[in-house]
């Protein structure tokens, strides 16, 4: 599969423009960046007009509306469009978030849309997610225990030991705090990053889990962990409202409490 590494010399170049439609009353201008590894050509950024007035309000009806009306070829995820799955994740108007939840009229001015940074590109807006998924796996994220489940009931827990995983089990693995975080854009290959930081403290907190000491020594490490220097990108774009700073926090904490 082709992936896009760009030149350092080269630069975005400027594609085509698709006009609104005579008579349209609410113009809107869409610039998308566009890339395709098969047809040898350097990054582009097409705009597209768009007539408010005959769309959705979301950046991904418009992109839908894109797609399936004037540029068959325009590329990108999406499956829920309810926030729920994940895979509208880009880069809009400069901020990391999901195209289902971000509003057209939260934009001013154009409407400028890019994949998610400092991943490779497969076409388009759909990024190379192969690294971080593979991240995902390493932390190994189900439940494991040494103790025989309960023969005749569900392994319960209290409330309070419930509430301790409000704010980890609503991560979609999105990967906008991850890509918006400068240490893992420097060290993805070695640092976790916030997502999958979150993710494995999940499993941590989770009162039913029996490996907290095996989880912990896999995280003790100059990289997996400790390249987090507390910017908090991650927390600012979550699309969510989660906060994988904390997470990473506590992880932190509890390595200092074992010692």
């Amino acid at each position: 599969m082709a992936q896009f590494t760009l030149p350092a010399n080269s630069k975005v170049g400027v594609g085509k423009t698709f006009p609104a439609p005579s008579g349209a009353k609410d113009v809107r201008a869409f610039k998308i960046y566009r890339w395709n590894g098969d047809d040898g050509q350097n990054p582009r950024i097409d705009t597209y007009e768009i007539d408010l007035a005959d769309c959705g309000p979301m950046v991904l009806d418009a992109l839908i509306k894109i797609k399936n009306e004037i540029d068959p070829t325009l590329t990108f995820r999406r499956s829920c469009r309810e926030g729920i799955c994940g895979s509208c994740s880009m880069n809009i108007d400069g901020t990391n978030t999901l195209a289902c939840l971000k509003g057209i009229e939260e934009v001013r001015g154009d409407v400028k849309i890019y994949p998610l940074p400092h991943l490779p590109v497969v076409k388009d807006l759909v990024p190379d997610l192969s690294q971080p998924y593979a991240q995902y796996t390493s932390i190994e994220p189900w439940l494991q225990t040494e103790s025989p489940p309960p023969p005749d009931k569900e392994q319960l827990q209290s409330v309070e030991e419930r509430n301790k995983i409000d704010g980890l089990w609503e991560c979609i693995l999105c990967f906008c705090c991850s890509t918006s975080c400068p240490s893992y854009w420097w060290n993805g290959d070695r640092y976790l990053g916030p997502a999958i930081l979150l993710q494995a403290y999940r499993w941590i907190a989770d009162s039913r889990d029996e490996h907290t000491g095996e989880r912990l020594d896999a995280l003790e490490d100059p990289f997996r962990l400790y390249r987090c220097h507390t910017i908090m990108n991650c927390t600012r774009t979550c699309p969510k409202g989660l906060n994988p700073a904390k997470a990473i926090a506590e992880i932190k904490k509890l390595m200092i409490e074992r010692r």
